[in-house]
């Protein structure tokens, strides 16, 4: 539909040169009038004899509110009164809430007594929109009411949304069966109110001056909805402009830093213990088979490489400059390497932002600007890419290739990435620190890796976003291509500033970051450990065709577990049929059980782990298998590893791809075991039940989300 943009316009400017930054019930309702939003029939009553004559008017019972520009929470302040039912009490309820108002505020500015229709029952939902400093306007929808701030039962999505994020909304909250009708109600409306949440989302998107927008309650019944309540915030800030690159210029320059031919040192020292000398030795003993060439004004000579006295000085035009000096000259010598055409600035050294020194970084920032350098860092370990044989780092050097990429916003997380790839043999294509994020930041790392070739995963910790919209920009052109794993840090950080409305309280940075992830396809990661392992499982696994699982187990207790952890990870146990059932049967003792979990008991020999996978493996309806492992001396833990990887090797020779997971409980072989069936495609962990399943459903996730599945995540 048509939106009268110039009514809202004139109404907002007319109350920020007022200097008010909320709206009134009236002005409220003319902006959302002009955007269709439906909300009662309503008059603004100066006395009590006009609100008589207007209930008259409106069809009685009424409602009746406070209208005051300094009071924004009406019903704490005794300002609301509903079902009122004749002239009568029209009267009372106009003289009790002025009363009230005065003894709550007693300098507010009372304007009037707004009265309006009464709204049709319905179930009580909020939708609003607030401006989240990481991902700009934000588009809420939840249970509303009086107990909405209790029970917090709210999902986010960027706006403006779509009329498919806006259904995907009313299905994102826990209370989502009461919207489908519940013990003999009918469901609401569900189109009218998508519809409603497209509106409110515009509304917020086109007017930058709009920082929140509440609807509480919305009445939504099978006949439609209704606002009963506006409230609208206005704010005169204008976020700070931030610089845009386009896509091809990230790659271009992503593509130097990642696969550079030339590297130049700046501060590459010969005295152990220096930051320059690892550098230097790590890209020397590391094999970078490009130039390396070191620059300290004091030597001639570095590890057996020419030294120069400047970066100027240096032949060629090298892709990247490494920093390894002291906060303080890192601003002339990168007014050099800008003069000198660099494309790329690694900032190894720390004391900048981090440290209270906003103003030598946002001067490092200006000259980079300037010269069109790109920024890594500052405040960072550097980074590894493995293909080229570049470990650009002062710490332990890593060589292992493989397809997936990590990067962190921390050292000390990066250095735990490290370690975690080395002892799970885990194959990397790069490991990038982020720092300070001065300028490079996860949006163009993800926009470079979706490119690679050698990347088949991406795994990023992070503990902001600079530019959340970009971000999801993309990840969400990443996420067909392969998936992309977040550790977002802070959690359970509160709010940075107070709301003003429901729907800013609702939103914490948390809640906020949860949704909008989901919604750009990316899987979020609990905690560390669960990012490495879906980093190193989901490259792994074949993509699954359908939402089948079935459960294979040695033991009964590891079944119940595994079912719970398939609950628990949003996955689906296959209903098995009777025939199947039937075939499982025949394999199995006759105390063991068919089903779901599939129980082939615990002394059973190699024979029936094979023959139970074969028949999983085999029939097209079973998308997927998830193993469990009791180690026993009639089949030892290897010699079920090695049928498993056999049997599915097997398969996939046939071009028959399934995803399998295990989990193996036992004594302390089935730790070699468990290595084994990883390294040849079967994702497989020791102790546990909730690792194996916990990968699966990231997999399915990815899959979901990637269009590769019917169904959202």
């Amino acid at each position: 539909m048509a939106y009268d943009s110039a009514a809202v316009r004139a109404v907002l400017n007319a109350a920020l040169a007022a200097g008010r930054t909320v709206l009134t019930a009236p002005e409220g309702k003319a902006v959302t009038d002009a955007y269709g939003i439906p909300t009662p029939a309503e008059a603004l009553a100066e006395t009590a004899d006009e609100a008589v004559a207007f209930a008259d008017r409106i069809g009685f019972p009424v409602a009746m509110k406070i209208v005051s520009p300094d009071i924004l929470h009406k019903t704490e302040a005794g300002g609301v009164r509903i079902g009122v039912a004749s002239a009568a009490e029209v009267r009372a309820a106009f003289t009790a809430i002025v009363t009230n108002a005065k003894a709550y505020d007693p300098g507010s500015r009372i304007l009037g007594i707004q009265v309006q229709q009464m709204v049709p029952a319905g179930t009580e939902v909020l939708i609003g929109t607030v401006t989240d400093p990481t991902f700009g306007k934000v588009v809420a929808f939840g249970l509303g009411g009086v107990l909405v701030e209790v029970l917090k039962d709210v999902t986010f999505r960027l706006a403006p949304a779509s009329k498919d994020d806006a259904l995907s909304m009313l299905d994102g909250i826990r209370a989502a069966e009461i919207l489908r009708g519940v013990r003999g109600e009918p469901a609401v409306d569900r189109e009218a109110l998508a519809d409603l949440i497209v509106k409110v989302g515009q509304l917020a998107a086109d007017f930058p001056q709009i920082a929140e927008v509440d609807l509480n309650p919305v009445f939504a019944s099978a006949d439609g909805v209704m606002a009963a309540d506006v409230r609208i915030l206005l704010t005169d800030e204008t976020p700070a402009a931030r610089r845009q690159y386009s896509r091809d210029e990230i790659l271009t320059s992503m593509r130097r830093l990642m696969q550079p031919r030339s590297v130049t040192v700046i501060g590459a020292s010969n005295e152990q213990g220096k930051i320059g000398n690892s550098v230097m030795r790590n890209l020397i003993d590391g094999g970078f088979p490009g130039d390396i060439h070191p620059v300290n004004p004091k030597a001639d000579d570095i590890q057996g490489r020419k030294a120069y006295k400047s970066v100027m000085d240096v032949p060629g035009e090298p892709d990247v400059a490494i920093f390894a000096i002291p906060a303080k000259f890192v601003a002339s010598a990168l007014e050099e390497v800008g003069r000198k055409g660099i494309p790329n600035a690694v900032l190894i050294p720390s004391g900048f932002a981090e440290t209270g020194e906003h103003e030598l970084q946002a001067e490092i920032v200006a000259i980079a600007e300037q010269y069109g350098v790109r920024l890594l860092g500052p405040n960072i370990y550097g980074y590894y890419s493995t293909w080229q044989d570049l470990c650009a780092t002062f710490c332990t050097p890593y060589d292992v290739k493989g397809g997936v990429a990590l990067t962190s916003q921390s050292g000390g997380i990066g250095m735990a990435i490290l370690g975690f790839a080395r002892t799970t043999k885990t194959g990397v294509s790069a490991i990038v620190g982020l720092g300070n994020k001065s300028d490079l930041d996860e949006d163009d790392l993800l926009t470079w890796f979706g490119e690679d070739p050698n990347t088949k995963c991406i795994a990023m910790h992070l503990e902001d976003l600079k530019d959340g919209r970009a971000f999801v920009e993309a990840a969400r052109a990443t996420v067909p291509k392969k998936p992309v794993v977040v550790l977002k840090a802070g959690r359970t950080a509160a709010g940075a500033k107070a709301a003003g409305s429901h729907t800013g309280a609702l939103a914490g940075d948390d809640a906020v970051y949860d949704d909008i992830l989901r919604q750009a396809g990316v899987i979020r990661a609990p905690g560390l450990n669960e990012m490495l392992e879906y980093a190193r499982a989901l490259p792994v696994l074949p993509t699954p065709k359908g939402d089948n699982v079935v459960i294979i187990t040695g033991a009964g207790g590891s079944g119940v577990l595994l079912s719970d952890a398939i609950v628990d990870n949003g996955l689906r146990l296959m209903e098995i049929p009777e025939d199947l059932d039937a075939a499982f049967k025949a394999f199995i003792p006759p105390f063991g059980a068919a089903g779901n979990p599939i129980d082939i008991t615990g002394g059973e020999p190699p024979s029936t782990y094979e023959a139970t996978i074969r028949l999983g493996l085999e029939d097209p309806r079973i998308h997927a298998l998830v193993l469990g492992y009791w180690h026993t001396i009639v089949t030892p833990p290897m010699v079920f590893a090695e049928l498993t990887a056999r049997v599915v090797e097997e398969f996939r020779a046939r071009g028959i791809e399934k995803p399998v997971v295990a989990s193996l409980a036992g004594d302390v072989e089935v730790e070699e075991a468990c290595q084994y069936l990883f390294e040849r495609g079967v994702v497989a962990y020791p102790y546990t039940t909730e690792k194996p399943v916990a990968a699966l459903g990231a997999k399915y996730r990815w899959a979901r989300a990637a269009g590769l599945l019917g169904g959202g995540q």
